[in-house]
C-alpha cells in the first residue's frame, strides 16, 4: 500500500532530483572541458568529448523543455512557455470534462457498482457486533447533535399546529361515528361489556353491608329497623339475581338494549346535528388553546427526553432493540439475495441518478477550483505531483544524448576519417 506524501517531503524529494539532474549536466559539462583541452594528445577523448556534448545538449534540451512547463525558462518569456500558469484554467476545464466524460458516466458507475455487491458487503460488515455497535454509537452522536441544533419552542410550535390541522380542527363526530359503528356491528364490543359485568357482579357480591345502608338511609325515619333489614336483604338478593343474569345471558335485554343505545349513538353521531354539536363541544373543553400548547409542550419534552436517555445509555432497550436490527438486517443483506439484488438495483439506480443529474456540477468542482488558484500556485502545485519524475526526463536525456553522441561521432569519424 502506497504512503501519500506531504507537500514537504514531495519539495525536498523535488530538490533532490534536481540536484541529481543538474549535477549530472555540470559532470557533463566537466568532462568535455577535460575532453576538449586533451583529445590532440589523446585521441581516443574524442569519443569521450564527443558523449560529453551530447549529454549536454540532450540535458539542457529537456532541462528546457521541463522548465517550460511550469515558469519561463531563466525568466525570459520565450513564446509557448509557462504552460501551465497561463493555460491553468484550460488544464482545469479539460481536467473536469476527462472526469466527466471517462469517470461520471452512468454506465461506469452502475457497472462498477453492480461488480462490487454492495449491499452483500455491507450485510457482512453489518452483521458483526462491532459494526452494529459502532453504527448505534454514530446514530447517537446523530440524535444528540440533531436535539441540539433544534429549537425547542419551534419544534412545539410545529407540533402544536399538527395537533390543530389533524387533530382539533377536523369534527369528531363523524369520524368517530363511522369508527363506532365498525366496532359495535363486529360486536367487539361485548368484550368490554362482559368485563363491566363481571365488575360490577363482583362489587355487588363483595358489598352487602353497603346496599343494605343505602336501603336504610332511604327508607322513611319511621320504618322499623328491622324491616329495613328485611327490604336490604330482598333488594341485596333482587341485584344480585339480576347481575347474574345479565352476566350469564348474552341476549339479555340489558344487553339487547345497550347494544341498541351504541348504534343509534354512532348514528347519532354521523347524522344527528345536536349530538355532532355535543361532540365539538367536548373536544373544545379537552383540547383548548391551552390543552393543545400543553400538550405539545409535554409530547416533545417526553420524546427528547427519553431518546436522549436512551442513545446515552449503551445497555438501555432502545439502543439492544437498534443493535439487534442492524445485525439482523446485516445477516439478511449477506444471505437473502432477493434482498440483496433489491438494495443493488435501489444503490444503482440512485447512484445513476445522482450522475445522470449532477454530472456537471460535480465535474465542475474542479475546474471551478483550478480556476480560484493562483497561476503560480497551481504551477507549484503540479510541479510538487509530477516534478520529481520529470526529473528523470532530464537524467534520462542527459544519457540518452551521451549515447547518441558518442554513436554520431563513432559513425562520422568511421566513414569519414
Amino acid at each position: 500500500m502506497s504512503t501519500l506524501l506531504t507537500d514537504t517531503e514531495r519539495a525536498v524529494g523535488l530538490r533532490r532530483m534536481k540536484a541529481v539532474a543538474t549535477g549530472l549536466l555540470v559532470a557533463m559539462a566537466v568532462v568535455f572541458v577535460v575532453a576538449f583541452a586533451f583529445q590532440e594528445q589523446y585521441p581516443w577523448l574524442q569519443y569521450v568529448r564527443a558523449a560529453a556534448e551530447g549529454g549536454m545538449v540532450g540535458a539542457l534540451a529537456d532541462w528546457f523543455a521541463v522548465t517550460a512547463l511550469f515558469k519561463h525558462p531563466m525568466g525570459i518569456k520565450i513564446p509557448h512557455t509557462a504552460i501551465i500558469p497561463r493555460k491553468k484554467d484550460q488544464i482545469g476545464e479539460s481536467l473536469g470534462q476527462f472526469v466527466e466524460e471517462n469517470f461520471l458516466s452512468e454506465t461506469v458507475v452502475q457497472q462498477k457498482l453492480a461488480s462490487v455487491g454492495m449491499a452483500q458487503k455491507a450485510g457482512v460488515w453489518l452483521s458483526r457486533p462491532e459494526s452494529a455497535d459502532r453504527v448505534a454509537t454514530e446514530g447517537a452522536a446523530l440524535i444528540r447533535g440533531a436535539f441540539t441544533v433544534l429549537d425547542d419552542d419551534a419544534v412545539q410550535s410545529v407540533i402544536e399546529s399538527m395537533v390543530r390541522k389533524y387533530l382539533v380542527e377536523p369534527p369528531w363526530g363523524p369520524p368517530v361515528g363511522r369508527m363506532a359503528e365498525r366496532i359495535f356491528e363486529d360486536g367487539h364490543h361485548h368484550q368490554l361489556v362482559d368485563l363491566l359485568v363481571d365488575r360490577a357482579t363482583d362489587w355487588v357480591d363483595a358489598n352487602y353491608d353497603v346496599v343494605s345502608r343505602v336501603v336504610s338511609q332511604r327508607s322513611p325515619t319511621w320504618v322499623p329497623n328491622f324491616v329495613d333489614g328485611l327490604v336490604g336483604d330482598k333488594v341485596y338478593i333482587e341485584l344480585a339475581k339480576f347481575m347474574r343474569a345479565v352476566q350469564s345471558n348474552p341476549n339479555h335485554e340489558v344487553r339487547l338494549a345497550l347494544d341498541k343505545y351504541l348504534k343509534e349513538l354512532a348514528q347519532d353521531l354521523q347524522f344527528d346535528a345536536k349530538v355532532i354539536a355535543k361532540a365539538e363541544d367536548i373536544k373544545a373543553q379537552v383540547l383548548g388553546d391551552p390543552q393543545v400548547r400543553d400538550l405539545a409542550a409535554r409530547t416533545w419534552s417526553t420524546v427528547k427526553t427519553a431518546l436522549l436517555e436512551a442513545v446515552d445509555d449503551p445497555q438501555s432497550e432502545l439502543t439492544r432493540n437498534f443493535k439487534a436490527a442492524v445485525q439482523d438486517f446485516g445477516r439478511r443483506l449477506s444471505t437473502d439475495e432477493e434482498l440483496a439484488g433489491k438494495v443493488n438495483r435501489w444503490i444503482s439506480d440512485a447512484a445513476g441518478y445522482l450522475v445522470r443529474t449532477y454530472r456537471s456540477d460535480i465535474a465542475g468542482i474542479i475546474s471551478e477550483t483550478v480556476e480560484r488558484w493562483d497561476a503560480e500556485e497551481t504551477s507549484t502545485k503540479i510541479e510538487l505531483q509530477v516534478g520529481k519524475d520529470l526529473q528523470f526526463i532530464r537524467i534520462n536525456g542527459t544519457v540518452v544524448g551521451s549515447l547518441a553522441g558518442l554513436v554520431i561521432f563513432s559513425v562520422a569519424h568511421a566513414i569519414f576519417g
